[in-house]
């Protein structure tokens, strides 16, 4: 059975809400991400592309998509001179070119919200959100609004910060 928001929300509101949605992502220790995309290389994207987890957690994204190879790569300076869009005290991450069921992973130490990208699909908005327990930003505020630096297709993309909260993993569309 599939409870809707507004049926977990009218049960017992927010925190009821975040408690069940958040189990299946605290359950375990380690958080997958697939990196996806059509056969043809029409559309490429991260599965889940918004996700809440425990300080500490890691995450691990493996490249299922056969025909192409992808990167996860932090919003930082450091990386390319991208925009800060995680929190300042984290170390940011950039791994290699994966290809095809190649794994890479961090470990989220630091509270916040953190944003990244692949380096050869962001154009296409092939993005993702992970958030450490609270959704502090750390210094930075352009959660999701307007940021000169990203193109728009990346900015599009983005799940809000309240859509994570409230259902723990976004899907994408």
């Amino acid at each position: 059975m599939t409870l809707t928001r507004r049926e977990i929300l009218g049960a017992g509101g927010g925190f009821a809400a975040l408690a069940l949605s958040s189990l299946a992502v605290w359950a375990g220790d380690i958080v997958d991400i697939a990196m996806k995309g059509r056969d043809d290389g029409s559309h490429v994207w991260f599965d889940p592309i918004g996700v809440l987890i425990k300080p500490g957690q890691t995450v691990r994204w493996t490249n299922l998509n056969p025909g192409n190879s992808h990167t996860t790569t932090a919003y930082s300076p450091k990386n390319f001179g991208r925009p800060l869009r995680m929190p300042k005290a984290a170390r940011p991450w950039a791994s290699d070119y994966l290809l095809p069921n190649e794994t890479f992973s961090v470990a989220f130490t630091e509270q916040g919200v953190y944003d990244y990208f692949c380096i050869p699909h962001e154009h296409a908005g092939m993005v993702g959100r992970i958030i450490a327990g609270e959704p502090v930003t750390n210094g930075w505020t352009q959660l999701d609004g307007a940021n000169g630096d990203l193109p728009e297709e990346a900015l599009k993309a983005f799940p809000t910060v309240e859509e994570i909260m409230a259902k723990g993993i976004v899907r994408p569309a």
